[in-house]
């Protein structure tokens, strides 16, 4: 980490501000400690220190809305996590979150950690925003119960563990609708909570202001999400026993309820890794529905699963945005998808996710025009977090 005077000003080729489909050129961004306060102002202010970018283009810094920063994306990341006590799990976690942070990803939201682990992270200055949900949700021996939320079918039970992570301070409740493949005895297309035990997950959460986000793979647990009145939904990917089903009449109830739907995106290049046959067969359609989705108009929002295998570092989000167009999705749109929109939906909308005053001072500047290809993602010139340089070329 590196110190500074007060005031900084950076000189770029271009900025994207989070929220618009056209750069502005030669921008001076004034950042006044960790907070922007001027953006394309024309000269620098008197005192400043100037940083030059010149050739780049500044955006705001990334935000992966679906990570496991507790995952350390090896081969058998649950053994790994397994085999670690809590103060190498963190060593581990600390790690993850420096990978992303270098790769401008300056915001996660840690979607499944063990023990709340992940809180204690949250605020470490070397280390992205982390917006956290602790351990999720799920039913006794249910998908990820080795993580610490494993969680009986009552009303009682299940209110008492929206209680629990409200008192430990978590930002959202993760709720796992559906099984999943890393959970051996589960199955993706099986709903593991009725409608009913949703809706008291979601009505506990919501009285103690708390949004409600769903693992839910199946076309059952997507269903029953809608009906409980989730605030969010994680893969939708209409996953069915031997393929993947037509989303039907729910395709429009995402659309007309606003539920945001986090896609997921993003494989990093990996020697020797090939998707699993039962992935593999499935993805034409998943890509297909994911189509639809957009361009029916639903509030969507990209997360990688950061973690949970080779092809899925934690900096993987910045493969992801290109991968995008595969479901349609033109360079902007992406970009919002993963600042300005990202931010929203994760209750940082006031704050982050857009370059101007008053927001924080989350900055990636990356070589070239990431609205004509976002492979410029891949060159990162320079990443602030709240203001400070935590990484440069």
């Amino acid at each position: 980490m590196s110190d500074r005077p007060r005031l900084v000003a950076i000189r770029a080729g271009a900025l994207f501000d989070g929220v618009s489909t056209t750069l502005v050129h030669d921008p001076v961004l004034v950042l006044d400690g960790p907070t922007i306060v001027r953006v394309d102002q024309p000269t620098v202010p008197e005192g400043a220190q100037v940083v030059d970018l010149p050739g780049t283009t500044l955006l705001p810094g990334l935000i992966d809305t679906h990570v496991h920063l507790a995952f350390d994306a090896g081969p058998d990341p649950v053994a790994a996590l397994a085999a670690r006590d809590d103060t190498a799990a963190l060593a581990a976690m600390t790690t993850a979150g420096r990978t992303a942070l270098r790769a401008g990803i300056t915001t996660v939201r840690d979607l499944g950690d063990r023990d709340y682990l992940s809180l204690r992270l949250r605020g470490a200055p070397d280390l992205p925003t982390i917006v956290t949900a602790g351990p999720p949700v799920t039913t006794p021996a249910g998908h990820c119960h080795f993580l610490g939320g494993a969680t009986g079918p009552t009303p009682e039970a299940l209110r008492a563990a929206v209680r629990e992570r409200a008192d430990r301070g978590v930002d959202i409740i993760k709720v796992m609708a559906s099984g999943g493949t890393m959970t051996p005895g589960t199955r993706q297309e099986i709903a593991q909570f009725t409608r009913e035990q949703l809706t008291v997950v979601v009505d506990e959460a919501h009285r103690l202001g708390l949004p409600v986000t769903a693992h839910a793979h199946g076309t059952s647990a997507i269903r029953a999400a809608l009906d409980a009145g989730v605030d969010g939904m994680e893969h939708v990917s209409f996953w069915s026993a031997d393929g993947v089903d037509d989303p039907g009449d729910l395709l429009g109830r995402m659309v007309d309820s606003r539920v945001v739907v986090g896609i997921t995106a993003g494989v990093a290049p990996a020697p020797g890794a090939v998707p699993p046959p039962v992935v593999a067969m499935r993805m034409p359609r998943i890509i297909a529905n994911t189509r639809a989705m957009h361009e029916a108009g639903a509030r969507m929002i990209i997360g990688t699963d950061a973690g949970i295998g080779p092809v899925k570092p934690h900096d993987v989000l910045r493969h992801a945005l290109a991968q995008t167009s595969r479901i349609g999705l033109d360079a902007a749109t992406a970009l919002r998808l993963a600042t300005s929109t990202a931010a929203e939906a994760c209750g940082l909308g006031h704050r982050k996710g857009r370059l101007a005053p008053g927001f924080d001072a989350d900055i990636v500047a990356v070589q070239g025009n990431p609205l004509l290809d976002l492979a410029a993602l891949q060159h990162v010139r320079a990443v602030f977090a709240r203001g400070v340089t935590v990484a440069s070329t």
